[in-house]
């Protein structure tokens, strides 16, 4: 067995221990970025605002729907992607008069159009990016992908995004303009929609997202072969024997953690 095939072996293993990190433990798929694994997070009947808990993976409630605005179809993110100083230069390039954008330094954001009722998030699809909604909020860059469900029996043979209804994408718009406005506080101009780009965009997009993400955690094979030194040193050994657990285990940590679950930005 070579190295490489003793590292897969060695994930595999920690696999079967413990439920794989959505955000870091899952592909973004082996056809990425024409066809990538999402997972989704919310859908159009949630009336919680669900975000992944970026130590343990698990969904956490980030804040109740207060207000009428729902998301009008299954959102998540892609696996392994990060909005990082790549996506944000890809951005700043493609809009003018805006100051120094950075990435919102969370996974790649991705709308799924499906005529299927999907009960609930915390579920994988794979889906077929068409194009994409350049968002930037705040100052950060927020892109939102737009996809289809492969093999979708109403949207499964778009190719592009000038193929979807208008008004499909006019609602996908309007609700991340407005889906963080209370009543009171009327038009707001934090939030941008630049531009609606196509597919080829998209996929320029999705490949950077996924070079920000290597630069910020590595690939999958170096944070291995970091664990496999970690173990024969001894240092997950010596943890445990202080009281440590992983994300999901019960005891708390020896040291306190800073703030685990993602901004609301998305």
């Amino acid at each position: 067995m070579n190295a490489h095939d003793r590292l897969l072996a060695f994930e595999q293993s920690l696999s079967m221990l413990n439920r794989a990190h959505p955000w870091h433990g899952i592909s973004p798929g082996a056809k990425a970025p024409t066809i990538v694994e999402t997972y989704i997070e919310i859908v159009p009947t949630d009336v919680v605002k669900n975000e992944a808990d970026k130590v343990s993976g698990y969904l956490r409630i980030d804040r109740p729907q207060r207000y009428s605005s729902k998301c009008p179809n299954p959102y998540g993110y892609i696996p392994q992607t990060y909005c990082g100083d790549k996506v944000a230069a890809y951005c700043q390039s493609k809009v003018s008069g805006r100051k120094k954008l950075k990435g919102d330094g969370d996974p790649l954001d991705i709308c799924v159009l499906t005529e299927c009722d999907i009960a609930h998030g915390d579920i994988l699809m794979s889906v077929r990016p068409i194009g994409g909604l350049r968002m930037i909020d705040g100052g950060e860059v927020d892109d939102k992908i737009v996809a289809v469900l492969e093999g979708d029996a109403a949207f499964g043979h778009l190719r592009d995004i000038k193929d979807v209804p208008s008004g499909l994408i006019r609602r996908l718009k309007h609700y991340f303009l407005t889906y963080k406005l209370g009543p009171e506080q009327g038009c707001s101009n934090k939030v941008q929609i630049a531009a609606v780009y196509d597919r080829r965009e998209a996929h320029q997009i999705i490949r950077l997202s996924m070079q920000d993400y290597v630069d910020k955690y590595g690939t999958p094979e170096s944070r291995m072969i970091k664990l496999r030194e970690m173990l024969a040193e001894g240092v997950i050994a010596e943890l445990l024997k202080q009281g440590w657990l992983p994300p999901n285990g019960k005891k708390k940590p020896v040291k306190s953690r800073s703030k685990t679950t993602r901004t609301s930005k998305r």
